[in-house]
């Protein structure tokens, strides 16, 4: 899929994950089912996913700014009286979502990095300078460098490639740096979405356009035994703890494991390109992606927009303290089950639908699930 300027609610269509960002709730997603069901409910009767023109804007496009589950959730809640309007003028029947669906949808966001931070090429090559990389990779016709030039690496297109690449090169590199006394460059998940923006302008093909496929999370957990990973990471240096308080995106993973490859008590294995989108697919998906809300805050939320009224009054069912885990999954599959119907009650009681900005509704989800402790 191409990437480009996101447009309001054109990307919100969904609420899942890339391969496999498990909810709280345990729900897998994956990719590949998620843009079936772009396609299975008629989404793409009015989007496109990845050029061409349509009614609606691209869901295939990616914007200027990185999104939060929740907030992706919070466009599509905003602008879902409009699209229901749209979709019983075409005469398209309105889909109602499960959990499932709605996982595997954002799992198709998260294959276009959505919820990364845009990079920059320019920042990219200011990288790649200080950081050494230059001392032995020509950009250019530099002569007299032992390096293979960047121009004849494979195409780059997505931080997890590069990072399967620079592991591969982690032998041949770790001992000729450590003769020249260099030290191991380090590179945050920002930095490696930088450089993986300036690789791509000096490897792609003309014509070429950028793509992530991602492998099934169970792949992964194969190749993290097979490949002696999980020798050594159990018991203290058990992955799982720490994925979950770090809320990694496919960028921070990808340089994670970069920055880890001196630290191995053996070389690093090498990794295929199916490998390592596996590996990663699996490292993600045993972390959750919800981010922290305020309950306090979600609980004014609830009452001020208007919830409470139907949510605690037995008009409709009880939700906080319900015993229910609340996540952007059950908030994306309850609004495509039960939106409809919600909006009419509130027509009927001469109320606006409510909208959600910036962090309210993680606030709320948070708040929906304090009561449950």
């Amino acid at each position: 899929m191409r990437t480009g300027t996101l447009h309001g609610f054109g990307t919100l269509l969904a609420a899942g994950m890339l391969l496999a960002p498990p909810s709280p709730a345990g729900v897998p997603g994956d990719a590949q089912r998620g843009e079936q069901v772009l396609r299975e409910q008629r989404c793409l009767s009015c989007h496109t996913a990845g050029g061409g023109g349509g009614s609606a804007p691209d869901l295939g496009r990616r914007g200027s700014r990185a999104y939060t589950p929740s907030l992706m959730v919070s466009l599509m809640w905003n602008h879902a009286p409009r699209m229901w309007t749209a979709m019983d003028r075409a005469g398209i029947a309105r889909p109602t979502l499960t959990e499932q669906q709605s996982a595997d949808l954002f799992a198709y966001f998260y294959s276009l990095r959505y919820f990364e931070t845009p990079g920059d090429g320019g920042r990219g090559k200011a990288l790649f300078l200080a950081k050494g990389c230059a001392g032995c990779h020509a950009t250019g016709n530099e002569a007299g460098k032992e390096g293979t030039p960047v121009a004849t690496w494979p195409v780059i297109e997505n931080p997890v490639e590069l990072a399967r690449a620079m592991w591969n090169h982690a032998p041949q590199m770790m001992p000729k740096m450590k003769a020249r006394g260099i030290a191991w460059p380090t590179l945050s998940g920002n930095e490696m979405t930088d450089l993986t923006v300036y690789f791509s302008s000096l490897t792609r093909k003309r014509g070429a356009s950028p793509a992530f496929a991602a492998g099934p999370a169970a792949g992964g957990k194969a190749v993290f035994e097979n490949r002696g990973c999980s020798g050594c990471h159990h018991g203290a240096l058990d992955l799982t703890a720490g994925l979950h308080a770090q809320k990694r995106t496919f960028a921070t993973l990808a340089a994670g494991m970069w920055n880890h490859a001196p630290k191995m008590l053996q070389m690093p294995p090498e990794l295929s390109s199916q490998e390592m989108r596996a590996l990663v697919g699996y490292l993600w998906s045993i972390q959750y992606f919800e981010e922290p809300g305020k309950a306090a805050h979600g609980e004014r939320l609830f009452r001020k927009k208007g919830c409470a009224g139907c949510h605690g009054t037995g008009a409709a069912p009880k939700l906080a303290g319900s015993g229910r885990s609340f996540d952007s999954l059950t908030m994306a599959s309850a609004l495509w089950k039960h939106g409809p119907a919600m909006l009419e009650g509130i027509r009927k009681q001469n109320r606006k639908w409510p909208r959600f900005e910036n962090n309210e509704m993680q606030d709320v989800i948070a708040y929906l699930n304090s009561g449950n402790r």
